[in-house]
């Protein structure tokens, strides 16, 4: 198992802090949740059903021709690289580590590359994967080059695989409109913007045929009844998504300021995290740690992802804690 965020338990247990007092901002999870409201009790003693109309709901929302509900992209994470015979992979890195771990499970012929390197070694590979925004460096990408990548993997029977998980906050940058193309697979997950990752949703947009192939691998019920009900409330509820996106891109723009004026300048970032390269990283989320304050550390490279506080006592928290723990450094 990779390691993630969220290891909320874990973490209380070793530093001996009882959870309720973390402040968690190991996982770029929206810390403002949907609200969700009561669940039908037919949701829960139902067996789901396919055409209960999330699907549509979802097309809506994402502006994708034709989609799947799944468990979680990562389980199409898991699932797609089965679809394909011996391929040669170039994934982006640094980046979402499940992606790698999934095409080399498989048998596949495996490079991990930097963004430039990946365009301009296109030619290289049979399958491109992309994270956009990336987690955790935030590289973002011109939709005509994402285009113009995807018509050289598809002329010769290749694919471009995107990892939207990040994207809601600024849909207008999102290939899900194109996504009915041969060869061009776009995950979206339900969790991060809707603050619903227990909910276990997300969604491939792709060419119906390669959905079908993908929905006969996974077999039926890959999202549960309740939360295909939330999730046709959440799709539907556009005022809140309007207002949660402006707000997310201004506590972005905060967090990196709050970064910046600690000497801690992100090294990348979205709406929904700020990355910071450090040799000294492990150092600062141990001490980080020890004050209750839960971060993503990385060991290649060295660095560590903030997430977002939730409100107004959270970033004070997290302002004060940097202080003190950038002052005991400069004292040691």
């Amino acid at each position: 198992m990779l390691e993630h965020g969220g290891r909320l338990l874990r973490a209380a247990q070793r530093y001996g802090i009882a959870p309720e007092r973390w402040l968690d901002l190991s996982t770029g999870i929206n810390p403002v949740a949907w609200p969700v409201p009561q669940i039908p009790a037919r949701a829960w003693h139902r067996l789901p059903e396919d055409d209960d109309g999330l699907v549509e709901a979802a097309c809506d929302y994402y502006g994708a021709p034709a989609l799947l509900p799944v468990a979680g992209s990562q389980a199409a994470i898991q699932a797609l690289p089965e679809l394909r015979e011996a391929s040669r992979v170039g994934v982006l890195a640094p980046g979402y580590a499940e992606h790698a771990h999934a095409w080399r499970r498989c048998g596949h012929r495996l490079e991990l590359c930097a963004a430039d390197e990946l365009i301009a070694g296109v030619d290289d590979f049979d399958v491109v994967v992309l994270i956009h925004p990336n987690n955790p460096g935030g590289d973002r990408f011109g939709g005509e080059v994402l285009l113009g990548l995807h018509e050289r993997l598809a002329a010769r029977g290749g694919w471009l695989l995107i990892d939207e998980a990040f994207m809601d906050a600024t849909p207008e940058h999102s290939l899900c409109a194109q996504s009915a193309r041969e060869g061009l697979i776009v995950l979206r997950s339900a969790g991060k913007f809707f603050g619903l990752a227990g909910a276990r949703a997300g969604f491939v947009c792709a060419a119906p045929a390669l959905l079908e192939r993908l929905r006969d691998r996974l077999g039926p019920w890959t999202v549960a009844g309740p939360a295909r009900y939330v999730l046709r409330q959440a799709f539907a509820d556009r005022d809140w998504q309007a207002a949660m996106r402006a707000q997310l891109c201004a506590q972005g723009a905060r967090l990196a300021a709050l970064l910046q004026a600690h000497g801690l300048a992100p090294s990348g970032g979205s709406a929904f995290f700020q990355w910071h390269r450090s040799d000294e990283a492990a150092a600062l989320h141990e001490a980080l740690a020890r004050r209750g304050i839960l971060t993503r550390l990385f060991d290649a490279p060295a660095s560590l992802r903030f997430g977002l506080p939730g409100d107004a006592a959270q970033w004070e928290r997290l302002d004060a804690a940097l202080a003190e723990t950038l002052s005991e450094r400069s004292l040691s």
